[in-house]
């Protein structure tokens, strides 16, 4: 099993819940030292940012290695990679971040203010 930080459309209401909902343990924060980043309003990209003081909502789930491999990773657009993070309560789990470079690229709108996915979306006039 595999504890990792979902932050966009596989939280509870997302299009890809359903495949990870039997594994949900709870809402969850990460620790000070994140940036939030939207992908074209479609998912979002979390990076990780020394010295920074906000932190990212979400949810932890525990889900099979397996699943991880076969259903999860496969379905994550290219301009995220799998990576370790620290939440609020100090431990270490999975989340899917930036990857290498996209930051570089320029063409990702950071939306660390809001704080969370659901908080982005409601801008939009959108839910997750």
């Amino acid at each position: 099993m595999a504890r990792i930080f979902f932050n966009g459309q596989a939280m509870v209401g997302g299009p890809f819940h359903a495949s990870v909902a039997d594994a949900l343990i709870g809402p969850v924060r990460t620790a000070p030292g994140y940036r939030f980043f939207s992908i074209g309003d479609v998912c979002p990209g979390l990076l990780p940012a020394p010295g920074a003081v906000t932190a990212v909502e979400g949810e932890l789930y525990d889900v099979p290695l397996e699943h991880l491999r076969d259903v999860i990773l496969p379905g994550e657009p290219a301009e995220l990679e799998l990576g370790v993070i620290e939440l609020a309560d100090g431990s270490a789990c999975l989340s899917m971040l930036l990857a290498r470079g996209e930051l570089e690229k320029g063409v990702h709108r950071e939306i660390t203010e809001y704080g969370g996915w659901r908080a982005y979306l409601a801008t939009l006039g959108r839910t997750a």
